[in-house]
């Protein structure tokens, strides 16, 4: 695990966007290492208090010893923020002040080699967030049709090379089991002639095994009621997306429930300031969306 501590995105803002105020209830269902969590927390002194939930053991161990110094004002929950309504059920945290989700993967993912997140390094190919469970990308790859293929990374990478990448695994499994990300990522360089261009050509195909392998779009569609049901009136929701499929739930759900059980604050998505890129350059892609609970 790296040491260094990772940047919050869109800190500012998502800490308007909530109203952080002292003796407030929060949630954040993604607290990775703890960055917004703890802001959020010292906003909150010297009462209030956060749940914490995130599906990968690693970064809440590194969450909860950076949050220690803030006692039983913080309690933690290895778990999906899907499960959410039941973990604060039982741990006491109903109605919430405000909801964060910072949905995605970490940097820390990407800079540990043999998480299988990245294809710029060796690793095995695994890409789970919780360990604990058994889907891995390699399993997929290597166990998955032609067709199955296909539309996992078409639907999931948004890939217009989908049917020509899934007949070359195929094809190269047939000879030698694909099990690192880089047998993966030369094999796709390959069929783009070793061009990388602006973008590597295994982004996609990295993406669409990612989502798959976590179900992060079913986690996301089967959360987002929960969080509506957990805030109480004047409770805000801020979601944090980094791609296109995630937002468009995202923006779907929040306008389905527009004038039912949300407002919506954000008329346009909430985006990093050019102040923020130049520290933070992976804030590029993030976006903001905002509701308060009717």
């Amino acid at each position: 695990m790296s040491d260094i501590v990772h940047v919050p995105v869109l800190l500012e803002e998502v800490l308007e966007a909530l109203k952080v105020k002292a003796g407030g209830r929060y949630l954040d269902g993604t607290v990775g290492q703890g960055g917004h969590a703890q802001v959020i927390l010292e906003r909150t002194s010297p009462d209030g208090r956060l749940l914490a939930i995130d599906r990968d053991v690693r970064n809440l161990s590194v969450a909860k010893e950076r949050l220690a110094h803030f006692g039983q004002r913080a309690v933690f929950a290895h778990d999906s923020y899907a499960q959410a309504k039941e973990i604060a059920q039982r741990e006491g945290f109903r109605p919430l002040d405000g909801i964060l989700l910072d949905l995605g993967f970490s940097s820390a993912h990407i800079e540990e080699a043999q998480r299988g997140f990245s294809f710029q390094e060796e690793g095995p190919l695994d890409m789970r967030y919780d360990t604990s469970q058994p889907l891995t990308a390699e399993a997929i790859v290597n166990g998955a049709s032609e067709e199955e293929l296909v539309r996992v990374l078409r639907v999931l990478g948004e890939d217009p090379h989908a049917r020509r990448i899934a007949k070359e695994i195929v094809a190269q499994r047939r000879k030698q089991r694909i099990v690192t990300t880089s047998q993966l990522a030369d094999l796709i360089l390959g069929l783009a002639g070793g061009r990388r261009g602006k973008i590597h050509p295994a982004t996609r195909t990295f993406q669409a095994l990612r989502i798959a392998v976590n179900d992060e779009l079913g986690e996301l569609e089967r959360a987002l009621p929960d969080m509506v049901e957990l805030l109480k009136p004047g409770g805000r929701l801020a979601i944090i997306s980094f791609h296109s499929l995630e937002d468009r739930v995202v923006k779907a759900f929040l306008n389905a429930q527009k004038g039912k059980t949300l407002t919506i604050l954000t008329k346009h998505v909430i985006t990093s300031s050019e102040e923020e890129l130049k520290r933070n350059p992976r804030a590029r892609s993030a976006k903001l969306r905002v509701a308060e609970r009717l």
